[in-house]
């Protein structure tokens, strides 16, 4: 029959491309942190798209503003303006306080232009020589699958076979202020960083680094870029993860995922009106970025946010979370650690690795997948409540427990 999960896998093996491995469930609707499978499976998804659908399925408010737009306009490119996008922009810079923001679409694009914004400001404002522009990077990095930025990963696979990259990047030990000291230049225009690592394996780095980070960067007249797509809009409990630290705040926020409301791919980085200068128009663009449709969803993204506390959400119910996966005892557990809902379990390399505990979970209802062979991610939608914290633990612990 065309309606299982087989005949939908087998469609998709023979005309998709191999670029992904992911687990063999076929879902076909979701509502709230609620997804069911072309067969009436139902699971509670404990990924959220990778922080994307941090608002929860089919959130009726984002849902009701992005069929509003589509009857209205939905793309005019940049050519002409949109009675939409200013004020995306406005209620976004307001949100973040930051000053100017430029939109864009997937998280990677967002993190190409922030690396073209610094570069730009290092030649125009800095006076770094022609050419010459360094940015440094950090060991265990993911920041996207360009060129470019896997130009400056540490992951091999990541790296194999796309050669030869671009050049001007350095790439340092994580969480290692006398690496990063070391590795500064005359032209070092700018550090590109992720305050929490998460495809790394949710790294947490020591309490203070990035304020750091924030003071070197003063001193030697560099950019602090903070690439927060996966961990902005309240998955670690704040607004964004770097005001865990009360002097961290970056030159330039790079921001996606979440801001799309689960729906649409919105992206792009905010920064002062100062550093924003330096592109010009013909400098930099996107078809689709800054599209009404797009503005519309994520303006109606940040409106339900705010109106849902879904920050404060996060922070009480990834605590709780949190303080319960540590009470499951597993021979296979090494370390859990985390921040809001953004949650990782490592385990021992004689488990056999996460993807079958991931798979395991997924046969009993709960949607997580592995990252790093080691690392069990869990980031549940941001309104998930407390029943629904401790109907999952209930399965995770039978499987961490027993497999």
């Amino acid at each position: 029959m065309k309606n299982t999960d087989t005949y939908y896998i087998n469609l998709e093996d023979k005309f998709g491309a191999h670029n992904y491995h992911p687990l063999d469930v076929v879902l076909a609707r979701g509502k709230g942190v609620w997804v069911w499978d072309v067969n009436g499976k139902k699971y509670m998804d404990f990924l959220s798209g990778y922080s994307a659908v941090s608002h929860g399925h089919a959130h009726k408010k984002i849902a009701k503003a992005a069929k509003k737009q589509m009857d209205l306009l939905t793309l005019t490119g940049r050519a002409f303006r949109n009675d939409q996008l200013g004020k995306f922009c406005e209620e976004l810079c307001k949100f973040t306080g930051f000053e100017m923001f430029l939109p864009m679409n997937s998280g990677a694009e967002a993190v190409e232009t922030a690396l073209k914004i610094a570069r730009k400001w290092g030649y125009t404002k800095k006076g770094v020589e022609k050419d010459k522009a360094e940015i440094i990077a950090f060991a265990n990095n993911f920041h996207g699958r360009t060129i470019t930025i896997v130009g400056m990963s540490t992951e091999q696979q990541y790296k194999e076979g796309f050669g030869s990259f671009p050049s001007g990047f350095k790439v340092v030990a994580y969480n290692n202020i006398e690496a990063v000291k070391k590795a500064i230049t005359k032209n070092t225009v700018a550090m590109l960083i992720e305050p929490i690592q998460g495809e790394g394996g949710i790294i947490i780095p020591s309490e203070g680094y990035l304020t750091a980070l924030r003071k070197l960067c003063r001193e030697n007249n560099i950019l602090l870029i903070l690439d927060e797509i996966q961990t902005g809009f309240g998955r670690t409990g704040k607004l964004f993860a770097f005001q865990h630290e009360t002097v961290a705040k970056p030159d330039m926020l790079i921001v996606g995922k979440a801001l799309g409301g689960g729906y649409y791919p919105v992206s792009g980085v905010l920064s002062s009106r100062e550093i924003m200068s330096v592109i010009k128009p013909g400098d930099h663009g996107s078809t689709f970025g800054g599209n009404p449709l797009a503005a519309a969803i994520g303006r109606a993204s940040i409106a339900v946010m705010k109106e849902e506390k879904m920050v404060e959400n996060s922070k009480k119910m990834g605590d709780y979370l949190l303080k319960q996966l540590k009470t499951i005892k597993s021979k296979w557990i090494k370390e859990i650690r985390g921040k809001g809902l953004f949650i990782g379990v490592e385990l021992i390399p004689e488990s056999g690795g996460a993807r079958k505990f991931c798979e395991a979970l997924a046969k009993i209802g709960i949607l997580s997948k592995e990252t790093h062979d080691m690392v069990i991610r869990f980031a549940p939608p941001l309104i998930i409540t407390k029943s629904e914290i401790d109907f999952a633990i209930k399965k995770i612990k039978k499987v961490l427990e027993t497999k």
